[in-house]
């Protein structure tokens, strides 16, 4: 491993790492499967496996292999909140792939009572937050932090607020907005507007994982390395895949449109 630069060795696969099955702990050493499922017929339409132990760098990657495949212009993505992250977010909106996704709740301010940032309503005509007290934070200053461009807000009225203790154990409370901050309250509207997405979600992409680990017996897969995985679990997909369209145009109607 110090050679390698690695962080973890397996010596049963030497391409399998922990995937992060709970929240604190890894418990399974082996391969994550990424999948992207239309809702209209539930096709798998792009699928990769990777070694990587979480789905938070994987969302633009599988939103542009689906739309290199699919038929439409304009696709719609829908993930979990295991793939909320800022930057896959902005690069699947900027490539024209709309995105919907469930923020995870990890402010430490709600955890314990206190307001969250998103009690700040930001008015983008003023460039200011106004608090739940009705006091304006305005714009103080710019900073980089870990590659990105954050402003921040804040108001001298916290001192005398008398709802202070709700909202900061500090002098005042301060607002961080990333320089792309649009672009993820444009998604969280989407969600907003339409709660009906995230459960689809679950009832389309996760039928076909179903399926698939029944017919392997609900065990692991057989292969050993990351190439010989990604072959055979590309197998089962195709499997999966020309068992649906069986059951849609049947047999007769699935040969002409290999034929095609």
């Amino acid at each position: 491993m110090d050679s390698t630069g690695e962080t973890q060795v397996s010596l049963t696969d030497p391409d399998c790492r922990a995937m992060a099955t709970t929240s604190k702990q890894p418990r399974v050493v082996g391969y994550n499967v990424q999948s992207v499922v239309e809702t209209k017929h539930h096709l798998i339409v792009a699928h990769e496996v990777t070694n990587l132990g979480y789905d938070r760098e994987a969302l633009s990657m599988m939103a542009h292999a689906a739309k290199d495949v699919m038929v439409s212009d304009t696709i719609e993505t829908i993930a979990d909140k295991g793939y909320y992250k800022g930057e896959e977010i902005v690069a699947c909106e900027q490539a024209g792939i709309a995105v919907t996704v469930s923020k995870p709740h990890t402010s430490n301010a709600a955890a314990v009572g206190r307001f969250d940032k998103a009690d700040f309503a930001y008015h983008a005509d003023r460039d200011a937050y106004l608090c739940p007290a009705g006091e304006w934070l305005t714009y103080r200053f710019t900073n980089e932090e870990s590659d990105k461009t954050l402003r921040s807000y804040w108001t001298t009225a916290c001192e005398s607020c008398v709802i202070k203790h709700k909202c900061t154990t500090g002098k005042e409370r301060r607002i961080r907005r990333w320089e792309h901050e649009d672009v993820l309250e444009r998604v969280q509207k989407r969600l907003d507007d339409d709660r009906g997405k995230i459960p689809l979600r679950s009832k389309t992409v996760e039928h076909p994982f179903g399926t698939i680990k029944a017919w392997m017996g609900a065990t692991h897969f057989k292969m050993k390395t990351l190439k010989h995985v990604g072959t055979e679990m590309a197998l089962h997909v195709l499997a999966y895949n020309m068992t649906r369209v069986m059951a849609i145009l049947g047999v007769p109607g699935l040969v002409r449109a290999m034929r095609a």
